[in-house]
């Protein structure tokens, strides 16, 4: 049983991974000052993709959330314990994607204007895409997490047990 939730816990890690870097990658080049480039979105996607698989491989999230859905005293899998879990994951995640990410567009803009773009201060870039890509990142979480658990479980022939009773 341990081997089974092992490998959900790896296809969810990299179906979360994808989605999330799929969202945010396209908030960040459709809210971008030249507006929507392909090549741009394409680069930050495999870029923020391998970032929240290293996160995910490397941070134990099913673990993280449910010690501190318990900690809050709420039920498994029960709204408000979803929406703390997508808080929690929110948190871990799109700080350091947006970071990258703004960094990147950044690095982008000027080689392509021959270190003569005109940006904002990092910090002000950083701040402004954190604050968007958290309510964007919560909103993702907040609904394919329990859609992508159910997802999996199923493929890997287990039940989803209701919420608020022991797997």
């Amino acid at each position: 049983m341990e081997k089974k939730m092992k490998k959900v816990g790896i296809q969810m890690s990299i179906l979360m991974s994808v989605t999330l870097s799929f969202f945010l990658s396209l908030t960040g080049n459709l809210t971008a000052k030249d507006g929507f480039k392909p090549m741009a979105f394409i680069i930050s996607f495999i870029i923020s993709t391998v970032i929240s698989l290293i996160i995910g491989f490397v941070i134990p999230m099913r673990k993280v959330e449910a010690g501190i859905t318990k900690g809050l005293g709420l039920r498994e899998r029960s709204i408000p314990a979803n929406i703390v879990s997508a808080i929690v994951s929110d948190l871990i995640y799109t700080p350091v994607m947006t970071l990258a990410m703004v960094a990147l567009a950044r690095k982008m803009a000027m080689k392509a204007s021959d270190g003569h773009a005109e940006l904002p201060p990092f910090i002000v870039m950083f701040l402004s895409s954190l604050l968007l890509c958290l309510i964007v990142a919560f909103i993702i979480i907040l609904i394919v997490s329990p859609l992508f658990l159910k997802l999996v479980l199923k493929i890997n022939g287990m039940d989803v047990p209701p919420a608020g009773r022991p797997e």
